[in-house]
């Protein structure tokens, strides 16, 4: 397991703020109450570190086998109509990131970037339908070997504040590469074929790069 290359400012910062708060309540206080200060702070600078990591796994996608981007929940899977890039109905599968959740992000599909942009927004919380839309999110879409558009949005949540992804057209990616991060409570969006086949329900929990979310023909 490593840290996410654009998240080593926030770590340092984590231990540095806990370093500094322990030594401050050890100096003043010399009790009880100063361990309880250390312990918290440091617990804190703990969740950081794994939160930003970027977990070692053994992907199982491939350019017809669609993985999770993300560690989560899967909260929704429905027909939808994708309009900002592939104008045409889709089957959606959502899924949220909560605090606990590691939040880098992975390429769900082997292919080549045909569309990237990011998009300002706002920050509602990330599992309410609206969030799709209005929130702070990036898109981006891959096209398979085989022809098939695999569409995918980052969506920063309440507390997200920063998206981060490596997307740019022409770019050729590997499922289960590391493809971005989102930092905080977030959420990401899966746009695929009509004719799919889902292999993941509402509810479940999945594994980023391990979980087989669909089957393209």
């Amino acid at each position: 397991m490593k840290i996410d290359r654009n998240s080593y400012g926030t770590v340092i910062l984590a231990w540095l703020l806990a370093v500094g708060a322990s030594v401050v309540a050890f100096v003043l206080l010399h009790n009880e109450l100063a361990v309880c200060i250390s312990a918290v702070a440091l617990s804190v600078a703990i969740w950081q570190t794994i939160f930003h990591a970027v977990p070692n796994r053994t992907p199982v996608g491939s350019s017809t086998v669609v993985t999770s981007p993300a560690d989560g929940k899967v909260i929704s899977i429905g027909k939808v109509v994708e309009n900002e890039f592939l104008g045409r109905e889709c089957i959606q599968v959502s899924v949220y990131m909560d605090f606990w959740d590691l939040h880098a992000n992975f390429w769900p599909v082997t292919g080549e970037v045909t569309y990237a942009k990011y998009h300002p927004g706002k920050h509602f919380l990330a599992f309410l339908p609206k969030a799709s839309d209005d929130n702070e999110h990036s898109c981006t879409c891959i096209r398979t070997p085989e022809g098939n558009d695999v569409f995918f949005k980052q969506i920063a949540g309440g507390f997200a504040r920063r998206i981060v992804c490596y997307a740019s057209v022409g770019l050729r990616v590997e499922a289960g590469r590391q493809c971005g991060i989102i930092k905080f409570g977030s959420r990401v969006d899966i746009f695929l074929p009509l004719d799919s086949k889902i292999l993941v329900s509402v509810n479940e929990n999945i594994r980023a790069c391990e979980t087989r979310i669909a089957e393209l023909n």
